[in-house]
């Protein structure tokens, strides 16, 4: 890389920063804007010191957000320049500023090819980095050949030849057909075996990418994948020249090799190789469990990568039960660490292999951390990954007490979170308590309890499964009436309550504490403080009261006259509708018309759906917030950096 140490450019960035408002910024820009206006019309006056210094500054504008219309094509010169400096700043102008509707793309293009062709190593570097990352489709037509003549030459150096295959894998996303189908597929894997690993790192990506889309022979992949990771596994000193980093060996590039492996068919035919796989993935875990070489960060955070990512692969090829049980044990060992990212990884894997019967029993002897993780963790997203785990442990043995832990949470939980959990809670319960009266008793709890979280879903289910089991009726409506007796009355409760006692409530009415008049006069206490569509459900449990205990006529018919007149058309219409019905409606008419409701037919649930929309709402939304941090991040005082930013390619940082 050329020395970019420019006194007038460091000067120019100084004044930049200490600007004290913007107008005293885009004053400064515009001096230095005139300034370089003025030597560019006399190119020949200017040295390639003072070329370079001058495009620096461009960049440098451009990233604060301000445009230009000079210095494009003094840049694009800088390009055809035989020193590497100069050649440098070039491209690296072309990549920050330039874009594809530019007028000099025909030169940009021309000089890249030319660079290609040239016998020069660093100039070759440079166009294929700069294609690698700026590559649209008439560059792939262009300049696809040429890579790859480069790529397979003899006289090719080796980092020319990484630099080759990253460029290759951009042109090959843009335009598939580039790389032919014949033997050079066959070339690309060969790479595997190469004795550099920057080739074989790069080379990784555009393999993975070919396997993908089926056009190499995965077989042959397979082999020499598993090969080459067996033998950076153990015999790290034969080939790793300086890639042992903090004591593991090229973890970068085992993490690739274990990610191609999930594109490529298990060994399940090929002893030999499945043996190596699983000889390989025996050092991954052995090796996790000595102790650290070194307390360094980066030494853990190297041996988790290559340990997940091997976990990973035993998970999407359902290996052997053997193989899962250590997967398993490995995850118990790292649960106990204190690393906060570390606790997330393992908790979001542990739920994966949850799901198989080999780990589930296993992966439940660490619930008790599990659960003190849901209870004590500062770290919210821990504490919901800790949730999730919990979920899908639960069966008909421990669902009363992952019920209870939940209710635990759901008391110091986010608000944000309550809405999903009392989703878990209406699925276990509802899953896993053969006797509905444990159902009953957990729906009413949430109602009382957090019913503003309680969803439509939730308590339309809840009716759906009351009003279907005929043998808890009378427990429902026992259950309701005694829970009305005390506060809190969250209105989604009162509009179950008012549908349970209408439906059922006279199988509790010869109780005298439960007596219809104290059913109705109960109900009717909340009547005041609900909203419109609950006050609605209310006078249609009052119009079957009416038709079922005879008593409470007198005070259903003035609830109904007093509600005539009412503000909202709803209630007013069926106060007057109900209130005539009273009036002119025999006993068989009124018996016929508000009979019992029938069963629902449909028995499927809309509770589990729910979860599953609420949690691709919150995954896009930590996703959209995610992005606009990156978006606002501010590199100037501009207003308009960010409008810069979307026009830039390369990161400034």
């Amino acid at each position: 890389m050329p020395e970019l140490s420019m006194h007038g450019l460091s000067l120019f960035i100084s004044d930049i920063r200490n600007c004290k408002c913007k107008e005293a910024e885009i004053m400064r820009i515009n001096k230095e804007l005139a300034n370089i206006r003025s030597k560019f019309k006399k190119p020949n006056v200017l040295n390639g010191y003072n070329k370079k210094k001058y495009i620096c500054k461009l960049i440098f504008i451009f990233l604060l957000g301000y445009d230009f219309d000079c210095g494009h094509e003094e840049a694009v010169n800088l390009l055809t320049s035989p020193k590497f400096s100069h050649k440098f700043i070039g491209y690296m102008f072309i990549s920050v500023v330039m874009n594809e509707k530019s007028n000099l793309v025909k030169l940009v293009l021309k000089s890249i090819q030319n660079d290609l062709d040239s016998f020069n190593s660093e100039h070759q570097n440079l166009a294929l980095k700069y294609a690698a990352n700026m590559a649209n489709n008439e560059m792939a037509e262009i300049l696809g050949e040429r890579v790859l003549r480069l790529l397979f030459s003899g006289d090719t150096t080796n980092q020319v030849k990484q630099s080759a295959v990253l460029c290759l894998l951009r042109l090959y996303k843009l335009k598939p057909d580039i790389i032919p189908e014949d033997d050079y597929p066959d070339r690309i894997i060969s790479f595997l075996s190469d004795q550099d690993l920057g080739i074989v790192t790069a080379a990784v990506s555009l393999i993975e990418a070919l396997a993908t889309a089926g056009k190499l022979d995965k077989d042959k992949c397979l082999h020499l994948t598993i090969h080459r990771l067996n033998r950076i596994l153990k015999y790290p000193s034969l080939d790793l020249q300086d890639y042992n980093f903090y004591f593991v060996p090229a973890p970068w590039l085992s993490v690739k090799l274990l990610k191609l492996l999930k594109c490529l068919p298990a060994p399940v035919e090929h002893l030999v190789v499945k043996a190596y796989l699983t000889e390989s993935i025996e050092i991954i875990f052995n090796k996790a469990q000595e102790p650290p070489k070194t307390k360094k960060i980066e030494h853990r955070n190297c041996k988790n990568a290559v340990l997940f990512e091997a976990i990973s692969y035993i998970y999407h090829v359902n290996a052997d039960s053997s193989l899962q049980i250590r997967a398993c044990n490995a995850l118990d060992l790292s649960l106990k660490q204190n690393e906060a990212n570390l606790r997330y990884l393992v908790l979001e894997t542990m739920k994966m292999f949850a799901d198989s019967a080999p780990c589930k029993e296993r992966i439940k002897h660490q619930i008790k951390i599990v659960k003190d993780s849901l209870r004590n963790e500062s770290d919210t997203c821990i504490r919901q990954k800790a949730a999730d785990l919990l979920y899908t442990l639960c069966d008909r043995n421990n669902v009363n007490e992952i019920v209870e832990y939940f209710f635990d949470y759901l008391e110091s939980s986010e608000i944000t979170v309550r809405e999903e959990i009392v989703l878990k809670i209406a699925i276990l319960s509802e899953n896993y308590f053969s006797d509905r009266r444990y159902y009953i008793d957990i729906i009413l709890r949430m109602l009382k309890m957090f019913g503003e979280f309680v969803t439509r879903e939730v308590w339309h289910r809840f009716i759906q499964i009351v009003t279907n089991t005929v043998e808890v009726h009378g427990y429902a409506a026992k259950s309701v009436f005694e829970a009305l007796q005390t506060p809190p009355y969250h209105e989604t409760f009162i509009a179950v309550a008012a549908y349970v006692l209408g439906e059922f409530g006279n199988l509790i009415a010869g109780d005298e504490k439960s007596n219809p008049s104290s059913q109705l006069q109960t109900l009717h206490s909340k009547f005041p403080f609900c909203s419109h569509s609950t006050k609605a459900m209310l006078l249609t449990t009052y119009m079957k009261f009416f038709n079922l205990f005879p008593e409470t006529k007198n005070f259903v018919k003035n609830i109904f006259v007093l509600n005539m007149k009412h503000s909202d058309t709803e209630i007013q219409q069926r106060a007057t509708e109900y209130s005539k019905l009273c009036d002119v409606a025999s006993r068989n008419c009124l018996a016929t018309v508000l009979d019992e409701m029938p069963r629902y037919e449909n028995q499927s649930s809309s509770v589990e759906t729910a979860l599953q929309k609420l949690k691709s709402k919150f995954t896009e939304m930590h996703f959209n917030e995610d992005l606009q941090n990156e978006r606002n991040f501010p590199l100037g005082r501009s207003a308009s950096y960010n409008d810069a930013v979307q026009n830039c390619s390369t990161n400034p940082h």
